[in-house]
């Protein structure tokens, strides 16, 4: 799998394609649907993400420490979602999401203390409050974590970029049920949207 990535990466620079980003002085911390339905694989639409949860865990103790704005985001569907929702009848194994029950509760070693944005759709920007959170607080750059890379991590990215936000994605901190969507995604951010790094390039810069 290595090789096409590489290859792919030396194409897409010839042609001008995945330039690289720099940092600003207030980065905000998103962690995307690190729940308990999807970092179960219990749960339909869960699988292992163990260390994914850890190095997040590890990411956030050093955003704490430094006072970064933080943010977290979960999907949880009310009754009369389930039927209407598009999305629902492409990701059936979602319906487990409902409201109320533990498979929408931020998976408790992250130890979430801070804002949980309730999401019915894959960016974390789409019908919810994130854009004028961030705003709030001031941040001028975004560090996305969480899962799926395929999913909601790359909408949330797209969404971001849209909005002009340079974003960094800690390559340890993102995760999904296949190896194999989950590196062309990282590879598609990586060329398009956002700078796809090393965790401890990410903390270095704190």
């Amino acid at each position: 799998m290595t090789d096409w990535i590489e290859e792919t990466r030396d194409r897409y620079a010839a042609r001008g394609i995945g330039g690289r980003l720099s940092g600003r002085t207030r980065p905000a911390v998103v962690v995307i649907d690190l729940i308990d339905g999807f970092t179960d694989p219990a749960c339909p639409p869960g699988t292992d993400l163990d260390a994914v949860v850890g190095a997040t865990a590890a990411l956030l103790e050093r955003a704490r420490a430094a006072e970064l704005p933080i943010f977290f985001t979960t999907i949880a569907y009310e009754p009369e979602d389930l039927e209407r929702l598009v999305w629902l009848r492409k990701m059936p194994a979602l319906r487990a999401l409902e409201a109320g029950s533990r498979w929408v509760r931020v998976d408790s070693r992250l130890a979430a203390r801070e804002p949980v944005i309730v999401k019915k759709a894959a960016s974390g920007f789409h019908g919810t409050d994130l854009g004028e959170r961030l705003a709030a607080a001031g941040a001028d750059s975004l560090i996305v974590c969480g899962a799926t890379t395929s999913g909601c991590v790359r909408a949330t990215v797209i969404d971001a970029c849209a909005l002009n936000y340079p974003v960094f994605v800690p390559r340890e901190c993102v995760g999904d049920r296949e190896p194999g969507p989950h590196e062309a995604n990282l590879l598609d951010i990586d060329a398009k949207y956002a700078d796809v790094v090393a965790a401890a390039e990410v903390v270095a810069a704190w």
